[in-house]
């Protein structure tokens, strides 16, 4: 398959080889709060090495892109738009199986007001302005925009096969190059699915195939789904060379890109369950607000039929209208053993009566923020309705729905999806039971809900995944669930979950452990009055930065003037070229501000990174832009060299020079952003005890991966030297674990006291450049004799083979950063005594990343600090 190709590529390149080759004014012109996830980014340079670089590239070219519901298809959507827009591109046709997902996907390409809008406030490609437009045809496209047909498969068909005035036609595809996107392109497979349906003809992919990607060898065809059936043969054989990225939902769960999922199962009536549901969500309601987190939480109330669902959505009304003191008193008296045993705990300790909390869930959910949607009311209000559910200003909190959500609808805060039926349609098929298209549907539409609902606790956090997978008592973890109400009905719920586990939104089996500080170490001192040394993050004012030089941005640019005649050249005769150069070609170094001080700031004025106060921000000391063009610390001191035609570099241009100005300035913006943090680490580290940190946890664990994480070689339990009572880690934390085993004895003949801790996020610590935060995987603590109390705080990182760069060492890879902030760490870090003895000593170290394949290094840079200071130990 095309994606495993590209996954080699990657293993033998390094990490980062695609996601650091698409140009930034590509990621610049989407819309900022999406921040781009890395596998997004791989998405990107993938498509980027496929269309600029990859010797199998076939014309025209058709790629799939195999994305979990909920993981930005849409994003990289827009992002290959803008992408092929640089490229020359200005046609596209956007399409999909659904019309309600044409309105929607509308307002995310052309609705700047709308909250999931996809593109920057301005599009901008170098001095021009570029905008989107929605057109019925080509005909009167406007060549420097981005125009867009938006279509149904079945529209774009029917235009083709009976075309009208001013509509679509196949003749405009003979001589333009267009661009194809599919979204939900399972729904284009017809034609491959079987014998039978590669003989229709006057399909929709013959449409698509026939009439419009074929006509021209540079078109493109981009398909993206999240459901694809690899095991059918003929489906597998068609996208073999196709199918350039996968991402699927395991993938997307195990990244913690989603929600967990849980169901919750009640031998209850409809009603009944769907009060369960409303009191769980307005709990869940509290805790986010108490946390200072916003959010207003969805409920899908599903039915079986239209009629059924309009009967439920009268009798919800009626039940919330007329809810009573005995409705909750009957809920709270079948929730022990439930999560809805912590609501009730929850409304007692805080104060809340039943009475009271019976107005807010009458209020919360009245009749108009309660929504009825069916095919057969649907409209645009409440299309636009679904598609900002996440918006201050959007109310409901309820919907009743039988099938019109199941695809393309992207919701973040649906929490709670109550199944008002009680039916199965699964059936046995070669002695294996296989689940109806009814409980598939399900699985899809809970795979929808799965998706994150972004939030911040702590300024580090990523806000974009879970955040309590080893935290589960954590009050918040309910902000980070998805729950399925269901009626009680064992072999439905084992249905449900073995098809929710094919698809891999949730594990085959988890289970939770327990990781709790021994008893025998929390009767040393060292637990009692022992510290950690940690530091902060803090604003970086940049104050420190008087120059260019002191922000570290390269002052020597170059810049080659355009000129049709080199071009020309080239094209006639290799030696010629050479000779004409040789004649022609001169280089003439400058000093920027000699383009002309006027030449300079009016390129600074098409920049806003050049506003005055927008640019003190990274160089506060100066005082005007007179200054900042003039002075040698800043633009006055960069050099540049202009190449070209010995008489077009002597007698420049006005509009020259300032294209070489506007060029200079790009290039030391976008530097200055990328080399410049707005935060940074403090070198101060203050004394933590240790007992506040390591606090004991319930971690949970799928089953397939337990195994993998157990240690099995050592029972940590017996060992003194270690704090914990367990330990669950990679492969190369373990054979670190093994390594310090090996190396005990030794470190006991120096040291009183030999402790280490697994991290397993008790702490982080920030490195000195850009703030970032970071969390070694292990804490040793060392105690020195000779009767001067010198501690050693020790922080090391176990790494894997895949984070290494293309030359099987960490200094330039991704996380290289990781490595030079722990070797900086013993001569920049600065401890604060306040709670530590005051006649002893504490020193603070860092290794470089433990990797067995460069162990030796590890084991020289260990013996060195950790045995070699004081004298040798035999």
């Amino acid at each position: 398959m095309l994606y495993k190709t590209f996954d080699s590529l990657k293993e033998a390149h390094g990490e980062d080889y695609f996601t650091s080759r698409v140009e930034e004014d590509v990621y610049q012109n989407l819309n900022p709060k999406f921040q781009l996830r890395e596998y997004q980014k791989e998405a990107f340079g993938r498509f980027d090495f496929y269309f600029t670089e990859y010797r199998g590239r076939k014309f025209p070219t058709q790629l799939l892109f195999h994305m979990a519901t909920g993981s930005g298809k849409t994003l990289i959507m827009a992002g290959a738009i803008l992408y092929l827009y640089k490229q020359g591109y200005r046609n596209f046709i956007f399409f999909v199986n659904s019309k309600n997902i044409i309105e929607k996907t509308k307002d995310n390409f052309l609705n700047p007001l709308s909250d999931k809008y996809l593109f920057a406030p301005k599009i901008k490609f170098g001095e021009k302005d570029v905008f989107i437009r929605e057109v019925e045809n080509f005909e009167a496209a406007h060549p420097e925009d981005i125009n867009i047909l938006f279509t149904t498969i079945q529209g774009l068909h029917q235009r083709l096969k009976e075309p009208k005035e001013n509509q679509l036609t196949a003749e405009e595809f003979e001589e333009r190059e267009i661009v194809l996107i599919s979204d939900e392109a399972h729904h284009l497979q017809v034609m491959t699915k079987t014998k039978e349906e590669q003989n229709i003809e006057e399909n929709w992919e013959a449409t698509v195939m026939k009439k419009i990607f074929t006509k021209n060898s540079t078109n493109l065809l981009l398909e993206f789904t999240a459901t694809i059936d690899l095991t059918n043969e003929n489906i597998q054989k068609k996208y073999e060379d196709k199918l350039i990225f996968q991402y699927d939902l395991k993938q997307f769960r195990q990244d913690k890109y989603s929600k967990e999922i849980e169901v919750l199962e009640a031998d209850l009536g409809p009603m009944e369950r769907a009060l369960q549901a409303v009191i769980l969500s307005q709990y869940r309601r509290k805790i986010a607000e108490k946390n200072k987190v916003y959010l207003k939480p969805v409920i899908l109330f599903k039915s079986k039929t239209i009629k059924e669902s309009a009967d439920d959505y009268t009798k919800f009304l009626t039940k919330i209208q007329n809810l009573s003191l005995d409705d909750i008193e009957g809920i709270q008296s079948r929730a022990k053993g439930t999560i809805l045993e912590k609501v009730f705990d929850y409304l007692q300790k805080e104060g809340i009566t039943f009475a009271n909390f019976i107005k807010e869930l009458q209020e919360d959910f009245s009749p108009e923020k309660v929504m009825l949607l069916n095919s057969e009311n649907i409209d645009e209000e409440k299309q636009l309705k679904l598609n900002s559910l996440e918006s201050v200003h959007n109310e409901i909190r309820a919907i009743f729905a039988v099938n019109m959500l199941n695809e393309g609808w992207d919701v973040l805060n649906l929490f709670d999806i109550v199944r008002l039926y009680d039916t199965r349609d699964g059936k046995w098929v070669g002695g294996k039971y296989k689940p109806g298209n009814t409980t598939i549907g399900e699985a899809q539409l809970i795979g929808r809900g799965a998706r994150y609902f972004p939030f911040q606790i702590k300024e580090t956090d990523d806000k974009f995944k879970r955040k309590f997978d080893n935290d589960i008592e954590n009050e918040m973890r309910i902000v980070e669930i998805l729950h399925y109400h269901s009626a009680y009905n064992p072999r439905y719920i084992d249905e449900i979950k073995n098809t929710l586990t094919e698809m891999g939104i949730i594990p085959e089996k988890y289970v939770e452990v327990d990781l709790f500080v021994k008893d025998s170490f929390k009767k040393t001192d060292l637990w009692q009055v022992g510290v950690i040394f940690l530091n902060e993050r803090e604003e970086n004012k940049h104050t420190d930065v008087y120059s260019l030089d002191s922000a570290k941005i390269e002052k020597n640019y170059t810049y080659t003037l355009r000129t049709g005649e080199m071009k020309e050249e080239i094209l006639l005769d290799e030696e010629k070229f050479q000779l004409s150069s040789d004649r022609f070609l001169t280089i003439k170094r400058i000093k920027l501000p000699q383009l002309g001080k006027n030449v300079v700031r009016t390129a600074l004025d098409k920049l806003e990174f050049y506003r005055f106060d927008a640019l003190k921000k990274y160089f506060p000391h100066i005082k005007s832009i007179e200054e900042f063009i003039t002075s040698e610390d800043y633009l006055g001191g960069v050099q540049v060299e202009i190449m070209g035609p010995e008489n077009r570099v002597a007698h420049l241009s006005q509009r020259e020079k300032l294209e070489i100005a506007l060029s200079v300035a790009k290039s030391i913006a976008e530097r200055t952003k990328t080399s410049t943090s707005a935060f940074k680490g403090t070198c101060s580290f203050k004394a933590k005890l240790l007992k506040e940190i390591f606090q004991n946890k319930k971690i949970k664990i799928a089953t397939d991966e337990l195994e993998r994480e157990k240690l099995q070689n050592i029972n940590l339990a017996e060992k003194d030297w270690y704090a914990q009572n367990d330990f669950y880690g990679t492969d190369e934390e373990q054979k670190f674990i093994l390594f310090i085993e090996s190396w005990i004895e030794r470190l006991k003949q120096k040291y009183t006291e030999v402790v280490l801790f697994r991290n397993e996020k008790f702490f982080q610590i920030y490195d000195f450049e850009e703030g970032r935060a970071f969390e070694p995987d292990f804490l040793m603590l060392l105690k020195g004799k000779d009767g001067v109390i010198t501690m050693y705080q020790v922080f090391i990182e176990a790494k894997g083979d895949q984070f290494k760069d293309s030359q099987g060492r960490f200094e330039n890879s991704k996380e290289g950063w990781k490595q030079d902030f722990l070797l900086s760490l013993e001569n920049e870090a600065k401890v604060e005594k306040e709670l530590f003895p005051q006649n002893g000593d504490f020193r603070i170290i860092g290794l470089p990343f433990y990797n067995e394949g460069l162990k030796k290094e590890f084991e020289k840079a260990f013996e060195e600090k950790m045995l070699d200071e004081g004298g040798e130990v035999s």
